[in-house]
């Protein structure tokens, strides 16, 4: 199993690695940011929004090779779908982040915590499928895993909501913390869609 192309079209498949490794390093960011005193946190944040601008311009790349190629490796709408979606997890843990210093967390809780490290782990699982994409054989075990540790960040998730609304008594800190784990959480999500496109892609050329 695998795909047929020019050797010119290779470049898609190493513009998606660069993509999974930038993810992967704003992953990395976020968690060590939650681990870190909060006196560190605008640089981190920094740090990651670097990176963010890294991953756009590979994004950038990508539509550009799309608009001169004429042959492509596998569907153009797939190609660009997969590169917005990408694109979109590296704006989420940049969102988060930044929300973290916006809204003054101090030392994040346990369950931002726990969802920055499993988007961490989301993110190895998607680099490993996309340096996978010219030869996806095996590669299911890795869609697994990634259903597996999305489902993993919803539990964390409704546990972390539920206890927000339980135990808290002031309003602004309520919706400051909704926001910042809605945030992460959708960044799971996209992950999850991530490897949707991928398995499509896959079945598509099997």
């Amino acid at each position: 199993m695998g795909f047929s192309f020019l050797p010119k079209e290779d470049e898609y498949f190493a513009f998606f690695s660069q993509m999974g490794e930038k993810i992967e390093q704003s992953s990395d960011l976020l968690v060590q940011m939650c681990e870190e005193d909060v006196s560190k946190h605008a640089t981190f944040t920094k740090r990651i929004k670097d990176v963010e601008h890294e991953c756009d311009e590979i994004t950038h790349k990508i539509t550009t090779k799309l608009n001169k190629s004429f042959i492509t490796p596998f569907d153009r709408e797939d190609i660009y779908h997969l590169a917005v979606a990408l694109d979109d997890i590296c704006d989420y843990i940049d969102a988060g982040a930044r929300a973290i210093v916006m809204y003054s967390l101090g030392v994040p809780n346990n369950h931002t915590i726990d969802l920055a490290k499993v988007i961490q782990s989301l993110s190895r699982e998607i680099s490993k499928t996309l340096s996978m994409l010219r030869k996806p054989d095996a590669i299911n075990t890795h869609f697994v895993e990634i259903h597996r540790l999305e489902n993993e960040a919803d539990d964390i998730y409704f546990k972390a909501i539920k206890e927000l609304f339980s135990n808290g008594s002031d309003a602004l800190n309520v919706i400051r913390m909704k926001e910042i784990y809605e945030i992460l959480e959708h960044a799971t999500d996209r992950c999850e869609s991530v490897a949707n496109i991928i398995e499509s892609i896959v079945l598509k050329h099997n």
